[in-house]
């Protein structure tokens, strides 16, 4: 006689309901307070690399040339972007944050001037910040933009 053995309601019930494990992400997608972009330090950052870079600097020489002198105000304009950025990425301690610096030079010639930027961002982690300079001779303008990359 042939025996089968009839499986038991126990191994049914066990092999019948796999096993499920969910694993949430630790990964945090917003900013830690420590790690946000703060106005007022970026501020104060291009602020002084403006004066320092700027002040005492351009001589009348430079801006009776203007027409001549573009590429020598060119040139300044991105060697303190390239400054204020870095001391923003050095200081400022957000890796997250991708940095885009923007720094007009003008001439003070009674003229009106705007300068407007528009970008689609996140407003609950993206900021920027803006410093001025202005002397007799010359204007200049620096925004200082940071995006959260995450």
């Amino acid at each position: 006689s042939s025996s089968s053995s009839a499986p038991t309601l126990t191994s049914c019930v066990s092999s019948a309901v796999p096993t499920m494990s969910i694993t949430q992400s630790s990964y945090n997608f917003t900013p830690d307070e420590n790690d946000r972009f703060y106005e007022s330090k970026a501020t104060l950052i291009a602020t002084e690399i403006l004066e320092s870079e700027l002040k005492g600097k351009v001589d009348e020489k430079w801006v009776a040339e203007w027409a001549d002198s573009g590429d020598k105000f060119e040139a300044l304009s991105k060697d303190i972007a390239d400054k204020i950025k870095a001391k923003c990425i050095a200081k400022l301690n957000i890796p997250r944050y991708k940095i885009v610096v923007q720094v007009t030079i003008g001439q003070m010639k009674d003229q009106g001037v705007t300068i407007t930027s528009r970008s689609l961002w996140d407003t609950a982690t993206d900021n920027y910040a803006t410093a001025r300079f202005r002397n007799q001779r010359i204007w200049s303008s620096a925004i200082v933009f940071a995006l959260h990359t995450d």
